[in-house]
């Protein structure tokens, strides 16, 4: 196996997944005046550092991925955080795009920004700890969505990305979202995630990525958020593994799923009967944000210093998403 090889298995294995921790300063603001806390610096470290010391990180998580004022900053007992997830037996990511911006020549649609001075920040990032990174490029469905254009400049970069981290000895998460925003049906998300991942294989081997050295990223596909086709989980795990099959080569050593809007048990039981019916050779696992820390954050916003109901609060959603990482989630188990 390559080194980056083992770092892959290393974080997506045992039922292990990733926390998605990554959301920029903006993103966090809008997470915690939701819940009326003030989003300072501090605050942000308080609730991260909550969750990156309980033992759920410990048993369930294989990975963070943080953003870059996250890995910079030391605990309040002194560690720095990227030390703090190495202590659990987690290793440290960190997103190093800069951010989606209009695509140009196309009203809708987005591309992904970051490339300039990649190189160097990936040095920096190696040497605060990071043993991998995530970049998200992302894709609106309609009639004429997503583009040719939007679909090769989003690949691009995500190959460009990929190649620079491995050089840089890192794996990358290549991350293309296909957004459930919209009333498309299921098979049109089925149709267009695979042509988007398809495309992105295509990249990542002409720019000679070492593919048992990366994680894919993926939306589960569902229909939209506004679609009349509603379909049940089974289907939606079936069409999921439909997808996989026929766009990623068998050399991905895992995917670990986003849960791009789902609610946290709707995201734990799609991954559940995912796994329950997968017949695959990858490992499939969870990146989660909002569908493993919403109710932690919740929990924290009544009172700051309550580490230990944040902490369990935490501990049970990222046991319940381990278990459905190896298809042995029940809701009954969730009130356990």
């Amino acid at each position: 196996m390559s080194e980056l090889n083992k770092i892959a298995l290393k974080i997506i294995s045992n039922g292990k997944g990733i926390l998605a921790a990554d959301e920029s300063n903006a993103t966090m603001t809008k997470r915690l005046e939701a819940v009326n806390v003030n989003s300072t610096p501090e605050n942000r470290l308080l609730f991260r550092e909550s969750i990156f010391s309980s033992n759920g990180m410990k048993e369930y998580i294989g990975g963070v991925i943080l953003y870059d004022e996250t890995i910079k900053q030391m605990t309040s007992f002194g560690k720095s955080i990227p030390d703090l997830i190495s202590s659990s037996g987690a290793l440290t990511g960190i997103k190093v795009d800069t951010g989606i911006k209009d695509l140009e020549n196309s009203s809708r649609e987005k591309i992904t920004e970051g490339l300039d001075g990649l190189r160097e920040r990936l040095k920096k990032y190696y040497e605060l700890g990071a043993r991998f990174t995530k970049w998200r490029a992302v894709y609106v469905i309609n009639d004429k969505h997503p583009s040719k254009l939007a679909v090769k400049n989003n690949s691009h970069a995500l190959a460009r990305y990929a190649s620079l981290v491995q050089e840089s000895r890192m794996v990358p998460i290549v991350e293309p979202e296909v957004l459930m925003d919209g009333d498309h049906s299921v098979d049109s998300c089925l149709r267009k995630t695979s042509e988007v991942i398809k495309k992105c294989f295509d990249e990542l081997i002409l720019h000679k990525v070492d593919l048992s050295g990366v994680i894919l990223k993926p939306n589960m596909i569902l229909a939209g958020t506004k679609s009349k086709d509603k379909i049940s989980a089974e289907e939606i795990s079936l069409k999921t593994l439909e997808c996989l099959k026929n766009s990623v080569p068998e050399e991905v050593p895992g995917i670990a799923f986003l849960s791009g809007g789902q609610k946290e048990i709707e995201a734990t039981e799609n991954l559940n009967l995912i796994n329950k019916n997968n017949n695959t050779k990858f490992i499939i696992t969870f990146s989660y944000g909002r569908a493993l820390q919403q109710s932690a954050l919740r929990m924290w916003s009544k009172n700051t210093k309550d580490i230990e109901s944040t902490q369990n609060t935490f501990n049970h959603r990222a046991k319940m998403c381990s278990l459905a990482a190896q298809g042995k989630w029940s809701n009954k188990l969730e009130n356990k």
